[in-house]
């Protein structure tokens, strides 16, 4: 059985002695007549380094700081009331979703006139506290008890078993060979399944960029035909996503591949994310980001070689030329797609950028409209020939 501990690479962090330590030196600061300072880790582009031994972002060790003063005492004060309420969670056992904490400090303000002056507009305002908080003690929100409301992607294989270790100590075993067509959808506590192959080895994962085209794989039937799993990653893949990703990576140790549209969005904003992480959150990229997986298209080469329907790119199209826009910056910014070991896929945003062309994943069925296994023989195709970065 796992480790209760859930990120089981984690150092242990005692955030409740970490907090008084914080509070205890802020009222030493103010009895001395100092200004006390709160200091979070950067999470932003400018403070990532893109390290390929680990193959995700990392913070650089820039600081951002908050000194009590006039304009930043709102600001502080939010940032105790909310470690207040976390803090209890984590000596009670309670969990909470970022809506529901934003909730319960409406209901804690509403009760006490005192607590008035830190009232919340709405919840974008509580949420970027929490986030702060998490990026000063350098934790995940996990670790704090507050848990997304989001799922890991749909997933089918006929050949996974999912064994979930509950709190409790109870355990919930899930042969997915058993769902039909039926998607297994992991909650979003990755790290506290158990993977193993019914029988023989799985051969590899295939991450498909839209839902809706991993339904169709399985339902014409390739999780039959072939010994993989079939994951829909829902667009830009959330955290429940990228953890589920990297279990499956760590513990079952197969090839993953994924699959998506030709175009800058995606490269930059989902692809990236789900094997590097993001930027905005770099105290996470160890535990949700995938690193192994690869790029199976489509890729330029793949628009000629099947000769693919592909579109041209219209400036007047603002989210496209924004997405072009973006590429050119991530080319001469993201320290992911300036290192030598993604120049591949550097390649790739440039060529997007001279051609001005999109060219969507479900254009493959254009090749041989009559033949309903024709993407699942196209990505296997890809896969046999080594066709992918």
């Amino acid at each position: 059985m796992p480790s209760k501990k859930l990120f089981k690479n984690r150092p242990e962090k005692n955030i409740q002695k970490r907090s008084k330590d914080l509070c205890l030196d802020m009222l030493k600061k103010l009895k001395q007549k100092k200004t006390p300072v709160l200091q979070a880790v950067k999470c932003s582009l400018d403070n990532s380094h893109y390290d390929p031994k680990k193959g995700y972002l990392i913070p650089k060790g820039k600081k951002v700081s908050s000194e009590l003063n006039v304009s930043s005492v709102q600001k502080i004060s939010r940032s105790l009331f909310l470690m207040d309420i976390l803090l209890g969670n984590l000596q009670s056992g309670s969990v909470n979703t970022k809506r529901e904490l934003y909730y319960i400090a409406k209901g804690l303000i509403k009760s006490d006139d005192f607590y008035k002056p830190l009232d919340f507009e709405d919840q974008s305002d509580s949420d970027s506290i929490i986030d702060f908080i998490c990026d000063m003690f350098e934790v995940y929100r996990e670790e704090m008890n507050c848990f997304a409301n989001d799922r890991g992607g749909q997933t089918y294989s006929k050949n996974l078993i999912v064994t979930e270790y509950l709190d409790d100590g109870e355990k919930a075993v899930v042969d997915l060979s058993q769902l039909g067509t039926t998607p297994f959808q992991p909650k979003n506590k990755p790290q506290q399944f158990q993977l193993k192959a019914k029988k023989g080895k799985i051969d590899y994962c295939l991450v498909v960029e839209s839902e809706g085209t991993a339904n169709t794989l399985v339902a014409n039937g390739m999780t039959k035909r072939n010994n993989c799993i079939v994951m829909g990653a829902q667009g830009v893949p959330s955290n429940a996503v990228r953890g589920w990703c990297r279990t499956i990576q760590d513990q079952l140790k197969i090839p993953i591949y994924f699959y998506g549209d030709l175009d800058a969005y995606t490269l930059q904003n989902i692809y990236r994310t789900l094997k590097a992480g993001s930027a905005s959150s770099l105290i996470r990229n160890s535990d949700f980001s995938a690193p192994d997986v690869r790029f199976l298209g489509l890729l330029p080469e793949d628009v000629k070689n099947y000769d693919l329907y592909c579109y041209e790119v219209s400036d007047k199209d603002l989210s496209e030329a924004r997405a072009l826009k973006k590429a050119k910056d991530v080319l001469k910014n993201d320290p992911f797609f300036q290192n030598k070991k993604n120049k591949k896929l550097a390649q790739i945003l440039k060529w997007l950028i001279k051609e001005k062309s999109r060219c969507e994943q479900q254009s493959v069925f254009s090749t041989n409209p009559k033949n309903p296994k024709v993407l699942e023989e196209f990505l296997i195709e890809k896969i046999k020939s080594g066709s992918y970065i």
